[in-house]
């Protein structure tokens, strides 16, 4: 089986110089492992989901630490909260770098540890699924958009050549069985399931808890908790609106979207690419498939998210806002196959209130042609890693 490079290999090389203690967060099945033990070959590797392995590093964890004296892998490291004070102290004795390489798929429970203990000592990067660019490099990117947003990007799907159907029932499944019932108390489990539908079937939308909450049958709290442990344990993503009023009044409520589109697609109970192509949930998906695209930009190089969207009472709306902090970056996306002129409405709309607080935007569609216009840049879907 051929390891597909990623991105992400560089900038952990180059963090380990700098920094004690690497963490790598991200959800299940992102390619975590497989990651670090490529890139830190020369490091033992400890999962701490063993039980033999988790009681030995809770119950003694400076014996534990003795062990791995000249540092080590901690896959899951988020099992053993109380190991982070020790490790603390291991990595100021030395001062060495790149000593410990740390894995988790909570944010939770990873990041207060992280914040408690490790502040200022350790670098985080976040590992998304697949980018189109990685599986373009090796040859195993699918052809068509629809095939794209029907399998998703996990890592299993490719590797293995999984029925993206099948993978992702088990997934879900196996998510919701341990993940979700470590986080929080769920009694009932299909509830939290018709949650995650209802979730995927407002893929684009502005969230609205209340209105998710009544769909479902749960008070507002449980959606705003639920929705929680789907952002910490990297299944939704919410996109922030950008604070920019230009003396208008703007949506202040994030727009929701899915890490990895194949999950959503399956969450929409969609059996085939082919149905991909007249769904009416196709625009919704294409918006998401680009957006989880230019996240995993940013954290491969080791970054926090500069994306937003923009959007004023009365309507107006660019789907996605880089802040490159001198300028704003607008990029709209659009899901049909041929470029029409409605395509730029918003863009020139928006342009009129940035002025020059915005530079040249872009427009990201579904076809195959390329266009470098007067007033817009137009990228066909498969040269999406071509954005700056």
């Amino acid at each position: 089986m051929s390891i597909i490079n990623r991105t992400a290999e560089k900038t952990l090389k180059s963090l380990a110089k700098s920094y004690p203690a690497l963490v790598i967060t991200g959800p299940r099945q992102s390619g975590k492992t497989t990651i670090t033990r490529k890139v830190f070959a020369d490091k033992p590797y400890v999962s701490l989901e063993d039980l033999d392995t988790r009681e030995f590093a809770t119950q003694d964890p400076r014996g534990f630490l003795e062990q791995y004296s000249d540092g080590a892998i901690f896959d899951e490291v988020q099992r053993v909260p109380e190991i982070f004070s020790y490790l603390q102290t291991k990595i100021d004795a030395d001062k060495k770098m790149g000593k410990f390489i740390l894995t988790g798929s909570h944010q939770f429970d990873l990041i207060s540890g992280i914040t408690q203990s490790l502040a200022g000592r350790v670098a985080r990067l976040s590992l998304l699924p697949f980018s189109y660019a990685e599986l373009q490099n090796a040859n195993k990117a699918p052809k068509t958009v629809e095939e794209l947003m029907f399998k998703g990007l996990y890592p299993p799907i490719y590797d293995r050549k999984l029925d993206p159907d099948i993978w992702y029932d088990n997934y879900v499944n196996t998510y919701l069985e341990r993940d979700v019932r470590q986080l929080i108390n769920i009694r009932d489990l299909s509830s939290f399931q018709r949650f995650l539908r209802m979730c995927a079937a407002r893929t684009g939308q502005i969230l609205n808890l209340s209105s998710l909450a009544n769909d479902c049958g749960i008070t507002h709290n449980t959606a705003k908790a639920w929705i929680s442990v789907l952002e910490a344990s990297y299944i939704v993503y919410l996109l922030q609106p950008h604070h920019e009023n230009f003396n208008k009044r703007i949506i202040k409520s994030p727009k929701l979207y899915f890490y990895d589109v194949g999950l959503a697609t399956w969450l929409l109970n969609i059996s085939s690419s082919e149905q991909l192509i007249t769904h009416a949930s196709r625009g919704a998906l294409f918006e998401n498939w680009v957006i989880s695209e230019l996240i995993k930009q940013r954290y491969n190089q080791g970054k926090s998210s500069n994306l937003y969207f923009w959007r004023d009472n009365t309507g107006n709306e660019v789907d996605v806002l880089i802040d490159q902090g001198e300028k704003l970056f607008p990029i709209e996306i659009k899901s049909g196959k041929t470029v029409t002129k409605d395509y730029f409405k918003n863009l020139n709309k928006y342009m009129g209130f940035a002025q020059d607080k915005a530079k040249k935007p872009a427009l990201i569609y579904a076809g195959n042609t390329g266009q470098n216009r007067q007033n817009c840049t137009v990228i066909p879907w498969k040269e999406i890693n071509n954005i700056e």
